[in-house]
């Protein structure tokens, strides 16, 4: 049955408004499915659920309020979130119906998908999924219609304890007293669940796959019992579960992880969680994105420092990450612990660079004719990361970022934040990222700083965002209200990588903050001490993850300018050994990465292996080539082979490894 709405009177009329901006006024107690067949039979028949003000209700329920009205189908923005909420109830329900006595948990809608976790003797397997998901498509050949009901608390605990389903008797007794205990029903079988739900089980469609299974402790404390979590996805339609499973099969093609060990770049071993062991091959390109950076620092009149990576905890707790972060950093104690400590001081590794930089711009009386100042830094940070949430290079403890922070004035923030966008941009592009999203965040609830400097900043970043668009009509722009950081607005940059995932990386951050906690001045131009504005701004955040990201991305077949091994010189014959360290030579002398494979193996393992490490150029020599001066040049991925006179292959392969920004600065 429909939840009673005390706001509801009979006879009483809501006034609603559509999304073609038309208003109706509409009886309080009229269902959201009798508004949908007042509308439309055939919308009526495509309704899964309607929204007032955008909160979901269920098609059964009241009007009751007046607002704007939206009736949701499959198509609909929300769509997803109901189909895949459903579906997990439906897997709840097969599992229960295939193995009685197996006790479901929580099932909520997550990321791409649901899960759901159930409470039973045997752990449940990827074998059992074959079984699950007939029995699910039964359920939802029955089209059993979803049904809400509100039950009495201790009813509802009764129930459930009859049944046998003592994790549901916890959950109702969690219901705020204040909250209904909302009961769905499917046909015969019911859940616990908030809602809101589709008109019917039919509704859910057959685009949905379970995909593995995992052990969950109880409300994810490690003193509850051991669950088994299903995980599935779910989608409106076979196309886009297909495109969504190809995206995942890709994924795991291009997974960093298992490419840095085909292409011996880094590993991880257990006695340094969360670190990285770079190899030759991965420092040589992280060495290689470092030195890309400093140049582009240059360009735009950026001081590099280095602050200390062992500061004492005091500093943290005038910046405020002490009483914020502080389950997050690292402790250095002096000697044993605090108290034996030979002067019973406590430091930290820093978790970020921020602080020093504020120490360094403070060092030295500053005047508004030095405005702006602009402090890089490529500083190594460590922050902990639970052991579950370690994740290659994308989630580490120990890592580089490759962070800014500029001191200006107010009327210099507009022209900072936009040299800031096309820094981060054009950085981008270099790596080859071209679909790029802004994220403007605005003040949060709990914040410092006035509202009238809140007002201020968030002018000045709302006209960069309208010059940002109008430089380029490809950014696309994202309103994030409520998000910005507790000192100051931002602006967050997300690119999009080959296969469609989207990655926040680049950031610009207005900070009212630590300038005053820490004392900042300069002094203007009447002679009075004044706080600068404070910008923090990252382009690959963490340099670690960046490249993780750029693997990924290219899968593994990093451009030329970029590659840490740049061409392989292979002999097929070792009558072509000395021609070939002729070739090397002549490849290093023009500044290009480059080694030889004289081993006594056949030519098309030697090609097979590089292939597999992704080494972008194979110039193979024999007795001929070595004859005739000539290369014959292979590319990764490709079967073609072209011949070709050595200094006409060299300078063709100094010219492609050109790096974008030096070849911008060539033309310029």
């Amino acid at each position: 049955m429909a939840d009673a709405n005390p706001g509801a009177i009979s006879g009483a009329s809501v006034s609603l408004e559509f999304p073609d901006g038309s208003s109706r006024d509409y009886p309080a107690m009229m269902t959201g499915a009798e508004l949908a067949e007042s509308i439309s039979k055939s919308l009526a028949k495509k309704a899964i659920a309607y929204a007032i003000d955008g909160h979901v209700r269920d098609l059964s329920d009241p009007l009751g309020a007046s607002g704007r009205v939206e009736i949701l189908t499959r198509e609909s923005e929300g769509a997803l979130e109901l189909i895949r909420h459903d579906t997990a109830h439906v897997l709840a329900e097969a599992v229960q119906e295939l193995w009685p006595g197996t006790q479901v948990t929580i099932g909520p809608v997550i990321e791409n998908g649901f899960y759901y976790d159930f409470a039973r003797n045997e752990p449940f397997t990827p074998d059992d999924f074959v079984a699950i998901e007939k029995k699910m498509r039964e359920i939802i050949g029955r089209n059993k219609p979803f049904t809400k009901e509100v039950w009495p608390r201790d009813k509802a605990k009764n129930v459930f304890r009859d049944k046998g389903e003592a994790y549901k008797v916890e959950l109702v007794d969690a219901i705020p007293e204040d909250q209904d205990v909302k009961i769905y029903r499917q046909g015969d079988w019911f859940d616990l669940c908030r809602g809101p739900h589709m008109a019917s089980t039919g509704q859910i469609g057959d685009a949905f796959k379970l995909m593995k299974v995992a052990g969950a402790y109880w409300r994810g404390d490690s003193n509850n019992p051991m669950l088994t979590r299903i995980y599935g996805t779910a989608w409106r339609n076979r196309e886009e579960l297909d495109r969504y499973l190809h995206t995942l099969e890709e994924a795991e093609r291009r997974d960093h992880r298992r490419l840095g060990r085909e292409m011996d770049l880094f590993h991880f071993q257990e006695e340094g969680p969360g670190v990285v062991f770079w190899h030759p091959k991965g420092w040589k390109m992280f060495q290689s994105l470092v030195s890309y950076m400093r140049r582009r620092l240059d360009e735009h009149e950026y001081s590099e420092v280095n602050a200390p990576q062992v500061l004492d905890k005091q500093l943290w707790e005038t910046s405020g990450h002490w009483g914020w972060y502080r389950e997050s950093m690292f402790k250095v104690l002096v000697a044993g612990d605090e108290a034996e400590s030979e002067d019973h001081r406590v430091f930290a590794l820093k978790p970020m660079n921020c602080p020093g930089h504020v120490q360094i711009f403070k060092h030295g009386l500053k005047s508004y004719r030095d405005l702006p100042v602009r402090l890089a830094e490529f500083g190594a940070v460590h922050r902990y990361e639970p052991s579950g949430a370690l994740h290659g290079l994308m989630r580490v403890r120990g890592f580089t970022q490759d962070d800014a922070h500029i001191f200006c004035t107010e009327d210099q923030l507009a022209a900072e934040c936009l040299k800031i966008n096309d820094l981060i941009l054009t950085t981008y592009a270099d790596f080859g990222f071209e679909e790029i999203m802004v994220r403007f965040s605005t003040r949060p609830e709990k914040r410092v700083g006035s509202d009238a400097l809140w007002d201020h900043a968030e002018e000045i970043m709302s006209g960069v965002l309208t010059e940002i668009q109008q430089s380029d009509n490809r950014i696309r722009i994202e309103i994030n209200p409520g998000d910005g950081a507790f000192y100051g607005p931002k602006f967050d940059y997300v690119l999009r990588d080959a296969i469609g995932r989207e990655w926040q990386c680049g950031t610009t951050q207005v900070d009212f903050n630590l300038p005053e906690r820490f004392g900042a001045f300069y002094i203007d131009k009447d002679s009075e001490k004044k706080q600068p504005v404070m910008v923090h701004r990252a382009i690959c955040g963490s340099m670690e993850r960046f490249l993780g990201i750029l693997i990924e991305n290219h899968a593994g077949h990093m451009p030329l300018w970029f590659a840490p091994l740049q061409v392989v010189v292979a002999t097929i014959t070792s009558d072509a050994d000395d021609y070939a360290r002729k070739v090397a030579a002549r490849l290093k002398d023009a500044g290009l990465l480059a080694e030889t494979d004289l081993r006594n193996e056949k030519i098309n393992y030697k090609v097979r292996e590089h292939s597999l490490a992704k080494v972008p150029v194979i110039l193979v020599c024999g007795k001929r080539e070595a004859e005739e001066g000539t290369v014959n040049l292979r590319r990764l991925g490709s079967r073609d082979q072209q011949s070709l006179m050595l200094e006409e292959a060299v300078a063709a392969l100094v010219d492609e490894a050109t790096a974008p920004d030096i070849r911008r600065k060539r033309k310029s």
